[in-house]
């Protein structure tokens, strides 16, 4: 027992390496996980005294733990069978396919993450680039929502600065889960948008496993009150107007709906900017007739510096307004009372007539539609304004809380100061090639004047 044995450097080596692990693995990693776990259980019961809507323990379970639930659900591995079988492949390698897809789909919420570094970044990035004003907004109303309900804010794409503004606004309600496309599949950004607690869908997926994967992680989210964020529109809106919207996601959710469940209400948000930041981009997409754009890298890091720049030398402006409106929320136990069958057609349109008809008017998007209709002198185009804003108070759509004299001159500068208009004589003429982006901002409000004409005929 005591004699003396050599063995070879390596070797050595070798054996203390597999030790060491074993040790981590068996006394320290646990340790640490318990310690970490912990820590982020008195933060998260901190902050769910403050929050609106606290944090369901749904949101919180273990990565791993929600991913084996997944997996083992009994519809998931019904999935599993069927594919297997359609594919003639045995089910352990279609058990894998299924694994792969609710690894990429489930998030890693870090409350700490979200209410330190993503709550201040949204605000810093929201408040440096434009002025936020809340449209439409029954703070009553939105407060005493049922507290055990699953609420699912539905929002219009119009920019990817969407998730940046509506993380900053209801950072102080609750944490929001974000269905995020392909676009955001890219490390390290996945890895940050995970732990931010958004889940990654495949839009252009076909695949029925996949796709009963992901409608089982939504369903699942939705029982578990998690509160969530759907872009219905499934992409960002090209045209400038609201688009027909998508029903992927919320199929999985007003399907799996039953009397007796947990209450589900969705909320109807309208957004709306002065400036489009990919507005240029959008425009081009949509001329082409095809949805893929995607802006050179180098013309993405001059923009990012060009901003620092004009932060650090003080000539930073704001791109003017950016403006957030909460519309009728729909409580699906009220909606479904009378009906039968599927309704996931009627829940979509309803929706999106609700986030138009709160659909925030904003200085650019009123002078625009001025410019387009050939008015060209200041006094005429606030006389424009004026007569447009008495039209749409008529109708109670709410307004902006500036005056027509104020609205123009914001707007024509700028216009102005991104060389979309010209100034000579007191009088505006559009520049060359600009007729398109003036009509991507006033398409954005065209569905309240259309109404208004459909309703004086």
């Amino acid at each position: 027992m005591s004699q003396t044995i050599e063995v070879p450097l390596w070797f050595l080596i070798l054996i203390l390496l597999f030790a060491a692990v074993t040790f981590a693995s068996h006394f320290l990693f646990p340790s640490v996980r318990w310690f970490f776990r912990k820590r982020a259980e008195r933060v998260i019961a901190r902050l769910n005294q403050r929050l609106t809507r606290p944090i369901e323990p749904f949101k919180i379970a273990r990565r791993y733990d929600m991913i084996q639930r997944l997996i083992y659900d009994p519809e998931v591995a019904k999935a599993i069978s069927e594919h297997a079988a359609l594919e003639g492949i045995p089910e352990n390698v279609a058990f894998e396919d299924a694994r792969r897809y609710a690894r990429e789909i489930v998030p890693s919420f870090s409350a700490t993450l979200y209410f330190t570094i993503g709550g201040r970044l949204a605000r810093w990035v929201s408040r440096s680039m434009f002025r936020i004003r809340l449209g439409a907004f029954d703070r009553d109303q939105l407060e005493t929502l049922d507290a055990n309900a699953t609420v699912i804010f539905i929002i219009n794409h119009r920019s990817n600065m969407d998730y940046f503004l509506v993380t900053y606004l209801m950072s102080r309600a609750s944490a929001l889960s974000y269905a995020v496309g392909e676009w955001a599949r890219i490390w390290p950004l996945s890895a940050i948008i995970r732990s931010m607690g958004a889940f990654f869908i495949r839009r252009r997926s076909r695949g029925v496993l996949y796709r009963r994967v992901l409608a089982r992680y939504v369903q699942m989210a939705t029982q578990g009150g998690v509160t969530q964020v759907i872009f219905p529109e499934g992409g960002l809106t090209l045209t400038g107007r609201v688009a027909p919207p998508k029903l992927g996601l919320l199929s999985y959710i007003v399907g799996d709906w039953e009397p007796g469940n947990r209450s589900v209400i969705f909320v109807p948000v309208a957004i709306n900017y002065d400036r489009v930041l990919e507005d240029f981009y959008l425009i081009a997409a949509d001329k082409a007739g095809v949805r893929k754009f995607k802006p050179p890298l180098s013309e993405i890091v001059a923009i990012i510096f060009k901003h620092i720049w004009q932060r650090i030398s003080f000539r930073l402006k704001p791109f003017g307004t950016a403006s957030v409106a909460f519309g009728e929320p729909l409580d699906m136990a009220d909606f479904m009372k009378g009906r039968t069958g599927d309704q996931v057609d009627a829940v979509g349109t309803e929706l999106m007539s609700r986030i138009e008809a709160v659909m925030p008017v904003l200085p650019v998007p009123l002078v625009a539609r001025a410019l387009l209709a050939g008015i060209s002198t200041r006094d005429q185009i606030e006389a424009e304004v004026s007569a447009n804003l008495a039209d749409l108070a008529r109708r109670g759509v709410t307004l902006p809380r500036r005056d027509a004299a104020k609205i123009t001159d914001d707007a024509l500068e700028n216009l102005r100061r991104r060389k979309l208009v010209r100034e000579s004589g007191g009088s505006y003429t559009l520049e060359p090639a600009s007729e398109d982006t003036l009509a991507f901002y006033a398409a954005s409000i065209a569905h309240h004047f259309d109404a208004s004409a459909a309703k004086n005929r």
